[in-house]
């Protein structure tokens, strides 16, 4: 008998593998998405030129704008690519996705100092619309490629959005320096690469067929459910987005997300300032700690995600808000360049890992078949708190550059949440069929 199961065992793995493209490859096509659409957070190179007097001579807050917008309109994107491609599948909203975010980008290459609305309109309700359709594509589909490893290749996906920065922004700062007095004309060749990228790679996205499983992982066992080694019976269906909805966990993970990029992200905002200020990084010296810590962030997301799948979920997440915390709450009161730029990567490296991390554990709360639908209404923690941490950094250091209150506020905001993963606890199947 134990001869005739695992005769069918191997013999469903090779019917479901025979023929199957290779999933690495997939997961190579993505990166190469996520580079494109990464690119969103060079912005401060853009914003920068614009503020420059012979360019258009905004003020800084202005010059702020088109980002803001592109981060509150990645959450709508994401949300209606997310349930499109749970029915129609992934290549298609990807492709879809990557035009418009594409053709944004190329539409504010026609901006200038007087028409501002071509930047709001193209970089960032297009832009940002179309970066939300494509974002959530790859983190939904490899979680049905990569069962064995899902942390790990979320992370190492989403770590190209992470590192798109990397690249773009000494190449938009070398586009800039050509039209110094235009530099929205820098987004034309920016855009029309990105088109290229992405429509390359999301021509190669697609799902696994029915009843994949990966060469070496065991199949799932036949039973609608599992125990838990403590507690509890926990689901093992997927649910959908509105059973989903009908949790407690949902709303828990999202507020995790939405505090760990508030955290994060007030940081980032400020970064090449606090660095002149309280380390006494010279100007240039401080614009290349940026480009460098954007690193952290891309390597946070591969690390975290990584690590998630061994120590377990949640104590990833109370790991990445507590770092932050104390990293926040120590980095004004360090006058040390070396021990500065220390402390900022471990924020960063945190704030990547909150998005290689989510993405598995909402998988792994709620099953893979609607991860799409479910995780994409999940990034709007990353729409509030991206929107939220920046102001209110800005608020609480004001003109009077009063750092040590702003990081403590946000650094004890990051400590406070760590409430949150500890009462987070998977859905049960009771709660499945509530």
């Amino acid at each position: 008998m134990t001869e005739s199961r695992s005769a069918t065992t191997a013999s469903t793995r090779e019917t479901t593998t025979t023929g199957v493209p290779n999933r690495w490859l997939i997961l190579v096509a993505a990166v190469l998405v996520q580079l494109a659409i990464g690119a969103v957070y060079a912005w401060s190179v853009f914003g920068k030129a614009m503020q420059a007097d012979e360019a258009f001579g905004w003020s800084k807050s202005k010059a702020a704008v088109p980002f803001e917008v592109v981060i509150g309109m990645i959450f709508v994107g994401s949300y209606i690519g997310g349930r499109i491609q749970d029915r129609k599948g992934p290549r298609v909203v990807a492709l879809v996705g990557g035009v418009i975010y594409s053709i944004g980008v190329i539409l504010a290459s026609f901006a200038d100092g007087d028409r501002f609305w071509l930047l709001i309109v193209g970089y960032g309700v297009l832009g940002g619309f179309g970066l939300g359709m494509v974002y959530i594509v790859p983190i939904a589909m490899l979680q049905k490629w990569f069962p064995d490893k899902p942390g790990l290749i979320t992370g190492i996906a989403v770590a190209g959005f992470g590192f798109g920065a990397v690249i773009t922004a000494p190449l938009g700062a070398r586009l800039i320096d050509n039209t110094p007095d235009l530099p929205t004309r820098a987004f034309l060749p920016l855009g029309i690469g990105y088109l290229v990228a992405i429509l390359i790679g999301a021509s190669l996205f697609q799902n696994p067929p029915k009843g994949y499983v990966p060469p070496g992982m065991a199949a799932p066992a036949a039973t609608g459910q599992a125990k838990t080694t403590t507690g509890p019976v926990a689901s093992k269906r997927d649910f959908t987005q509105d059973e989903a909805l009908r949790t407690r966990q949902w709303y828990l993970l999202t507020a995790i997300l939405t505090l760990s990029v508030t955290a994060g992200i007030s940081l980032i905002s400020v970064a090449a300032g606090s660095a002149a200020d309280i380390a006494g990084y010279s100007t240039l010296a401080a614009a290349s700690l940026v480009g460098t810590l954007g690193l952290f962030n891309g390597a946070g997301r591969i690390f975290w995600g990584w690590i998630s799948d061994r120590i377990g979920k949640m104590p990833a997440f109370m790991g990445i808000l507590g770092i932050q915390g104390i990293c926040l709450i120590l980095i004004p009161h360090v006058a040390n360049a070396a021990l500065f730029a220390v402390l900022a990567a471990l924020v960063y490296t945190c704030y990547g890992g909150a998005f290689g991390t989510m993405p598995s554990t909402a998988g792994k709360f709620f099953g893979v078949s609607n991860a799409g639908a479910i995780y994409g209404l999940m990034l709007i923690g990353w729409s509030i708190g991206g929107v939220v941490g920046p102001l209110l950094i800005a608020r609480l250091i004001g003109e009077e550059k009063a750092y040590t209150l702003g990081f403590t506020v946000v650094g004890v905001i990051a400590l406070a949440a760590l409430v949150i993963p500890l009462i987070t606890k998977p859905p049960t199947e009771k709660q499945h069929v509530h």
